[in-house]
């Protein structure tokens, strides 16, 4: 069954020009190259929600929980964090539309 990786953060805004060049450049990228499936990338203009929010897919649970429990994936998330605030990610069933 297809799992989906949700991640969400804020923008710290006192970095936003390296934010948006380290995701378009590294980021987004290295997610790619893990395996998944990018699926969902989401802003919020208005209200009281993480301002980003992205959706990657791959086909197990056991894979997804393989990548997210490495050293690799731990460094790029490190690497997101000098840039964002309030980093989450959950592991939830994908389905066909928008989830949070």
């Amino acid at each position: 069954m297809p799992v989906k990786l949700i991640m969400t953060w804020d923008i710290n805004p006192e970095h936003e020009q390296e934010y948006f060049e380290f995701v378009v450049r590294e980021f987004l990228p290295e997610v790619q190259k893990f395996g998944f499936k990018l699926s969902d990338a989401w802003a919020t203009v208005y209200g009281d929600q993480p301002q980003i929010l992205v959706g990657a897919i791959l086909p197990t649970y056991q894979k997804v929980l393989k990548i997210t429990d490495s050293e690799e994936w731990t460094m790029l998330v490190n690497n997101l964090l000098d840039f964002v605030t309030d980093y989450q990610q959950k592991i939830v069933p994908a389905s066909g539309g928008f989830q949070f």
